[in-house]
């Protein structure tokens, strides 16, 4: 592709077919796309366009679609803030029903105690067996729902930059490769890394080669994406992309006048935090693994569906039926259970769930919402009472 085929854009990184009938992904910057960008699909034999989409983060506008609807069901900041309340909540629900689950396992006796608890009671009726069934299938559940709010929550908006910080707090962010050239000397002598000279123009699109050669070269094998610098000076750097396990994440900085690299960061220098990071976002889009991972994921959101029908039929089957005392909702809990719990839980809970909150800000500003609206509940029902005896 000559850089006439498509002057719109500015060069914003090339994506190598990774396969022989694949084509290269020429990624232009556009004005008035915003975050988004065309990719131009081109034949590596030929040069000829075989096509042009609009992508974000290099995916198609069908994935796109997709991730939008995922991250903010298409509502803009309302729906992913509404995406980060339901992961900020998730863990505590998942949790609660452990709890309860753990409560009820001491009526089962017997050897076969362990696989009773893991299958649902046949030979219950009515609510009984919807609610086995419920905690049967919360309890299959239950790790892969805690995973999937644990990764969720790492790239959300409020809590993802707490856990940011942390990573910065304790260095344990993904090491970036230094694309800094040192000037070339007024002598001609050779420049920092070998040479490296800024007087190339920083995002020539004939580099491409050479950079891609080098980076092989260096054993930067497998699916990689090439990143011209945004400004002279700079080195074009190449990232290795292959997501699934075992993953291949090397990088390095090649100054393209020399051909020679500048600096380099590999996988397995990256940080504890920074690859359980990387990992568990990888295995939360279904990447990891392939299509294990996939239907993995499609089994525990078909679960999570389920489970949520099973919670709303125990929900109307509870309700009250008797002709004295019919009802369209069930009775809720009772109010004040927490002066029931033990004083060292209280004395370790409050201080955990302040922390807690603090952490992830949605959970903790829609708790305290909770709270208010339940003491206003409880004032008003005081009040009314009160009424009545008089």
């Amino acid at each position: 592709m000559t850089p006439t085929a498509h002057p719109e854009g500015t060069l914003a990184s090339v994506i190598p077919p990774d396969k022989a009938d694949a084509t290269t992904r020429v990624v232009l910057s556009v004005p008035g796309l915003g975050e988004k960008e065309r990719t131009v699909f081109v034949d590596p034999y030929t040069g000829r366009v075989k096509g042009v989409l609009t992508t974000w983060f290099d995916e198609t506008p069908l994935m796109t679609w997709f991730d939008d609807l995922h991250r903010n069901l298409h509502l803009g900041e309302v729906g992913r803030l509404y995406s980060e309340l339901a992961a900020s909540w998730l863990w505590v629900i998942v949790t609660g029903g452990l709890v309860l689950w753990l409560g009820r396992r001491r009526h089962y006796r017997g050897d076969a105690s362990a696989w009773r608890a893991l299958l649902p009671i046949r030979s219950a009726r009515g609510v009984r067996r919807v609610r086995g069934r419920h905690a049967v299938t919360g309890l299959w559940l239950a790790t892969g729902l805690l995973f999937l709010s644990a990764t969720g929550l790492t790239w959300s908006n409020h809590a993802g930059g707490n856990f940011q910080a942390l990573l910065d707090a304790v260095r344990g962010q993904a090491p970036e490769v230094n694309t800094a050239l040192a000037a070339a000397p007024a002598s001609g002598g050779n420049a920092h890394h070998g040479g490296g000279s800024t007087a190339t123009p920083a995002t020539d699109p004939a580099h491409t080669d050479r950079v891609l050669n080098t980076a092989r070269v260096a054993g930067l094998a497998g699916p990689v994406k090439i990143t011209p610098p945004e400004e002279a000076g700079h080195a074009w750097s190449v990232v290795q992309e292959d997501n699934l396990w075992p993953v291949r994440r090397d990088q390095v900085a090649i100054d393209p006048a020399s051909g020679q690299i500048t600096d380099r960061a590999d996988w397995a220098e990256y940080p504890v935090l920074a690859k359980l990071s990387a990992l568990g976002i990888q295995a939360h889009m279904g990447l990891l693994f392939g299509l294990a991972n996939q239907l993995l994921l499609a089994a525990i959101a078909i679960g999570l569906l389920t489970l949520i029908f099973f919670g709303y039929r125990m929900w109307w089957q509870r309700r009250p039926t008797r002709d004295d005392r019919r009802g369209l909702l069930g009775k809720p809990p009772a109010r004040g259970t927490w002066r029931t719990l033990p004083r060292p839980f209280l004395f370790l809970g409050i201080p955990l769930l302040v922390a807690l909150g603090w952490a992830l800000p949605v959970f903790g500003v829609t708790l305290l919402a909770f709270l208010a609206i339940d003491l206003i509940v409880g004032f008003g029902q005081r009040r009314s009472g009160r009424t009545r005896t008089e």
